[in-house]
């Protein structure tokens, strides 16, 4: 099962990314993405390594990005595509059948093709705009309209540049879970304030089933 939360790391540079790993971890966090820039394979593979070391020490997934290879290579719990030419459906060939393979879609066709791929999960992006946006904002309209077009199963993360002040109206948009970077990396203590009201969510879910 997918966690809810994902911590994607954040770092000046590589030990400063194991760093912010690490305090997530610490406090809590089930799911964390390496998101390393501009690192040679070597370098990924070493970084990747250590990461691994610090998350199976808490217990929590890990998934790299970009890197197929070297996600099979240290058994991480899964890999995001960087890219929409990568075919899902080829490359699961390629990892253990246990990892997962997750993608970015900025709209409903993109969301459509890569749940027809059988992807794991998929980051909905971006809810707002961030430094690095190239895409198309979506907001909880663009998030509320996609979600009532698929009708899907396959957990939609939303991420870019989401805060617990967002988590409560994203959540209502069908949402399954959100990707977070920036305000953890600030203060890793958000992450329980997170988890708390993803897991209030899955609770009102179970209450409103049984009635």
């Amino acid at each position: 099962m997918i966690p809810k939360l994902h911590y994607i790391s954040q770092g000046s540079s590589p030990k400063n990314h194991l760093d912010n790993i690490q305090n997530a971890c610490a406090a809590g966090a089930e799911l964390v993405v390496l998101d390393l820039q501009d690192s040679s394979e070597k370098k990924y593979l070493k970084i990747a390594k250590q990461a691994r070391e610090i998350t199976a020490h808490f217990q929590t997934r890990l998934i790299i990005n970009a890197h197929l290879k070297i996600a099979k290579d240290v058994k991480v719990d899964g890999v995001h595509l960087d890219s929409a030419i990568q075919c899902p459906t080829e490359l699961r060939k390629e990892l253990y059948p246990w990892q997962w393979i997750g993608a970015t879609a900025n709209a409903l066709q993109a969301c459509e093709t890569f749940i027809e791929k059988e992807v794991d999960y998929i980051y909905l992006a971006p809810f707002k705009a961030t430094e690095n946006t190239q895409s198309t904002v979506l907001g909880l309209n663009g998030f509320t309209a996609i979600l009532e077009a698929l009708q899907t199963d396959t957990p939609i993360i939303g991420i870019g540049g989401i805060t617990t002040n967002d988590v409560k109206a994203i959540l209502e948009t069908g949402i399954s879970g959100v990707g977070v970077s920036e305000q953890i990396t600030q203060d890793f203590n958000t992450i329980k304030t997170f988890n708390q009201l993803l897991t209030a969510s899955s609770t009102q879910e179970q209450r409103h089933s049984f009635q």
